[in-house]
């Protein structure tokens, strides 16, 4: 079968995608450095310890595997965390990108699908967010992501490294079968915090500024299964295959809930209280992120079917009851 390098393979999102690579007839081999990812969600291919900045191991990685392409996921992803500590996410995401693509170039693996973010574009209130949109982030993981946006463009022209770029808005949900789930330590999503809250994993939700310019005062955000996600990889990947020319796609419904949605929404479900605090916004947090564009599903045939709250928050229940990696 086909060798598919999975950097990030042990987190949240990569090991979904792993799961499906395996389902569709590849052999997914997981890089990851354990940083935040769990060896534990590797169950689907060979898993292989690395660093991205460690050269000499991703080229050790590329001559053993031969990976026909690259699934781009492993980076650090804490909005908040990379205001504070900037130097450490230009260092992880922008210079381990950079020599993951010329190691992936010295070895003749040439395409490359990527991980990137609707953080890109900052924070653009009352615009319609697609691919053309002027990217303009507010906090350094959003530039972090910009910059190896930018380093694959440079890296084509000059390489002729060829990639897809998928621009997520908030990724939630779980594997419907449980195998695999969303588990971080320190825990920063919201579907989990809430159903840590519900089951008195912790004392309250803190809901992060309640003053916003929105219905109910607190930030809106465009919600994606994160098995439609990875299924936007898997046809990410076939376009390459396919030979068609290097694109970026975001990945989002069109459909914007706000945190207390959100909440009563799983209050709702579970048929438990969620008890909540209101707290300070946060820096580098945008008022609302929702995607206007359609071009995943007009040029790839992607449909994010399972992205309604009530399938994100029902697998993630069913994902938080079954258990987790770290007990």
């Amino acid at each position: 079968m086909t060798n598919i390098l999975v950097t990030g393979g042990a987190g949240y999102i990569g090991s979904h995608a792993c799961k499906a690579l395996k389902g569709a007839g590849y052999t997914p081999v997981t890089y990851d450095n354990l940083s935040t990812g769990w060896e534990d969600a590797v169950q689907f291919g060979p898993f292989e310890k690395g660093d991205l900045n460690d050269r000499e191991r991703l080229d050790q990685i590329f001559a053993a595997y031969q990976p026909a392409a690259i699934l781009h996921f492993a980076a650090l992803s804490q909005v908040g965390e990379s205001m504070r500590e900037p130097g450490l996410y230009w260092h992880n995401n922008v210079a381990g990108s950079l020599t993951l693509f010329q190691a992936a170039v010295e070895a003749g693996c040439l395409d490359v699908v990527f991980s990137s973010t609707c953080a890109t574009y900052g924070d653009q209130d009352n615009v319609v967010l697609d691919e053309s949109s002027a990217r303009h982030p507010i906090n350094a993981y959003g530039s972090s992501k910009r910059a190896v946006e930018d380093i694959l463009r440079d890296f084509e022209a000059a390489y002729g490294l060829r990639h897809v770029i998928f621009r997520y808005f908030n990724v939630a949900g779980a594997d419907p079968e449980a195998e695999v789930g969303e588990f971080h330590q320190p825990e920063t999503h919201l579907v989990p915090l809430i159903l840590d809250a519900i089951d008195g994993k912790r004392d309250a939700l803190t809901i992060f500024g309640t003053d916003y310019e929105t219905p109910d005062g607190t930030c809106i955000r465009d919600y994606v299964h994160v098995m439609d996600l990875v299924d936007a990889h898997l046809q990410g990947l076939k376009w390459l295959e396919e030979g068609k020319e290097s694109r970026a796609f975001n990945l989002g419904t069109g459909s914007g809930f706000s945190v207390r949605e959100v909440i009563d929404r799983a209050a709702a479900m579970t048929g438990r209280e969620v008890p909540t605090i209101e707290g300070l916004r946060r820096p580098g947090d945008c008022t609302k992120l929702v995607s206007g564009s359609t071009r995943a599903v007009s040029e790839l045939g992607w449909s994010p079917a399972r992205s309604t709250l009530e399938q994100m928050i029902g697998d993630a229940w069913r994902w938080h009851q079954t258990g987790h990696y770290a007990k």
